[in-house]
């Protein structure tokens, strides 16, 4: 029985990484416009070509752009799974090199906003749970979900005018300071850290509010069941009985949760590197999408989606591990 759900798990992996290198291929040709035409910012819908027609149709001809659209998605396809996702026309180097150079920065400031959201939101969970139905929960609650509602960008832009130019206390833009000379590896951390600071923060207050709701209401489910009143008729501290057996319970939907928040993580990502001009794979991706560079696009998203699958898979085995009642139910 567990090797069929095994299968069925890989199976549903599979259709929808198929789904994904559809998507991959046609979304991005079915922008106007091709890889060797600019459309100008000057005047609505204006296009201007970069290159003579003889050139422009020399480079679709050499990237293959005029073949049948059947025959590009199935080279499209067998160069991905042989791991050649193709050469960037806009920056003139393959695909994963230019993915390489972006991807650190981007991994940098999702990895910190999920462990400073989950952290923040589990305490500020615990602490309204604790004081359920009255004023400062009811406030917290109100305020929180009042506050998700802000865009991210716009969340970003509001941090970026505060804190980065009337406060000057953080950089405007970038990842590094420009032609920094560091004393050592110490510096040169906290150089990385003080510009990654506003976008990570950005996006951890994006995130905040689902992972409070999550463990306040499963907290405070989870302190009306009868395991919880054993415990506290056997004389165990209220402490003990809120950190190691209400709480133990309530982090197993949190833990799914911080895995699919991961997804609207990097899809916040692309938006919030934007805002602070962070080099990352969001801009990386915006310029690609400017450039209509096709397999710049595809290998980006790509890479994305496999991220985001990843993570998923690995939060549901470590959820079979944290509640072993999941596991033995498919035995």
């Amino acid at each position: 029985m567990k090797s069929k759900d095994g299968m069925s798990v890989i199976l549903q992996y599979a259709i929808t990484l198929s789904i994904i290198l559809v998507l991959n291929f046609f979304l991005p040709r079915m922008m106007p416009g091709d890889p060797f035409l600019l459309r100008s910012a000057d005047t609505e819908n204006e296009v201007v070509s970069i290159l003579t027609d003889e050139q422009r149709l020399y480079y679709i001809s050499y990237y293959g752009l005029d073949r049948p659209i059947h025959e590009q998605f199935i080279n499209y396809v067998t160069s991905t799974f042989t791991g050649n996702l193709g050469m960037s026309i806009y920056y003139k180097i393959s695909v994963i090199d230019a993915i390489w150079l972006h991807l650190p920065w981007t991994v940098l400031i999702v990895l910190g906003a999920t462990i400073l959201s989950t952290a923040a939101g589990i305490s500020l969970g615990i602490f309204s749970a604790k004081r359920r139905e009255g004023v400062t929960d009811k406030l917290m609650i109100i305020g929180l979900i009042s506050f998700a509602e802000i865009p991210s960008f716009l969340l970003g832009l509001i941090l970026l005018l505060v804190f980065a130019a009337y406060l000057k206390l953080f950089p405007i833009a970038g990842a590094i300071t420009p032609f920094a000379h560091y004393t050592g590896l110490l510096d040169r951390v906290w150089d990385v850290a003080y510009h990654a600071f506003l976008p990570m923060i950005t996006l951890a207050l994006t995130q905040l509010t689902g992972v409070y709701l999550l463990t306040r209401n499963t907290l405070v489910t989870v302190m009306t069941k009868d395991y919880i009143r054993t415990a506290r008729a056997k004389g165990i501290g209220e402490r003990l009985v809120w950190y190691r057996h209400a709480l133990r319970n309530a982090l197993l939907p949190v833990v799914t949760r911080v895995g699919f928040q991961l997804g609207m993580l990097v899809g916040g990502a692309v938006l919030v590197e934007n805002v602070f001009n962070y080099p990352g794979i969001g801009m990386l991706l915006r310029n690609a999408v400017i450039a209509r560079d096709y397999p710049l696009i595809q290998g980006i998203m790509l890479v994305m989606a496999v991220s985001i699958l990843t993570a998923n898979y690995l939060v549901d085995v470590f959820y079979r591990r944290l509640d072993p009642r999941t596991a033995s139910t498919e035995a």
